[in-house]
C-alpha cells in the first residue's frame, strides 16, 4: 500500500468511527459494549487511534527506530495489563463530556487536518520506540477498524462502507503479526474454519 492509501485507509476509519458515534443513542452510552468497557469507554479507548497521533507527533522522538507496524505491535505485544488498558478506556470516555460525538467530531477533524498536512516520514514517538507517521498510522487504522467493529456490534448496526478498506488492511497486518508467533499454526486453521468458527466461518 503506497503512502497516499495509507492515508486514505486510516481517515476513512476515523470516518466510519465517528458515524458510529453520531449513531449511539443518548441513553446507550452506558450500556455494555466490549469486556469492561460501556459505549462510552468503548468509545474513549478508539479515540485514542486519533488522539495518539497527535500527541506522539508533538513528543521528541527517542530511542530505536520500529521497523514498520508489525514491529511495533511485537513490542507492544502484553507490555501493559488488561486492567490498565480498561481504565485508560474509561478515563478517556469520562474526558469526552456530555456531548461525546460532538468532542469526537472535533478530534476526528482536527487529527485529519494534521495527517493530511504533516510529512510522511515526520518522527512520532510511540511506546515502541520512534516511527515515522507512515509507519504509525497503520496501527492506527487497526485499532478504528477492530473497535470500529465492536461499537457496530454493541449497537447492533452494519459496519460503515467507510470502513472497509481499513477492515482489508488490517486483515493484512493481522496475518503479518501471526506469522511471527509461535499459534501462528493455530491461527491459520482458524482462519480456514477448522475449529469453533461459527457456521463454518472460514477464508476458503
Amino acid at each position: 500500500m503506497d503512502t497516499e492509501a495509507i492515508k486514505s485507509c486510516y481517515l476513512g476509519a476515523a470516518s466510519a468511527f465517528l458515524e458510529l458515534v453520531e449513531a449511539v443513542p443518548e441513553t446507550a452510552w452506558t450500556k455494555p459494549a466490549l469486556g469492561e468497557w460501556d459505549v462510552r469507554g468503548l468509545t474513549g479507548h478508539t479515540s485514542r487511534a486519533l488522539s495518539t497521533v497527535e500527541s506522539y507527533l508533538s513528543t521528541p522522538a527517542a530511542g530505536e527506530r520500529v521497523d514498520g507496524p508489525v514491529a511495533y505491535f511485537l513490542t507492544v505485544r502484553g507490555a501493559t495489563s488488561p486492567a490498565a488498558i480498561a481504565q485508560r478506556g474509561r478515563e478517556t470516555g469520562d474526558t469526552l463530556g456530555e456531548d461525546p460525538a460532538a468532542a469526537v467530531r472535533e478530534l476526528v477533524q482536527r487529527v485529519g487536518a494534521l495527517v493530511r498536512t504533516t510529512p510522511d516520514d515526520a518522527p512520532v514517538a510511540t511506546p515502541a520506540g520512534a516511527m515515522t507517521l507512515i509507519d504509525y498510522l497503520p496501527t492506527r487504522t487497526f485499532e478504528l477498524a477492530v473497535h470500529g467493529l465492536d461499537l457496530a456490534r454493541a449497537l447492533k448496526l452494519e459496519a460503515p462502507a467507510a470502513l472497509t478498506p481499513a477492515i482489508a488492511a488490517s486483515l493484512e497486518l493481522a496475518a503479518a503479526i501471526g506469522a511471527h508467533l509461535p499459534s501462528a499454526p493455530d491461527l491459520l486453521l482458524l482462519l480456514n474454519g477448522r475449529t469453533g468458527l461459527p457456521g463454518n466461518l472460514s477464508v476458503l
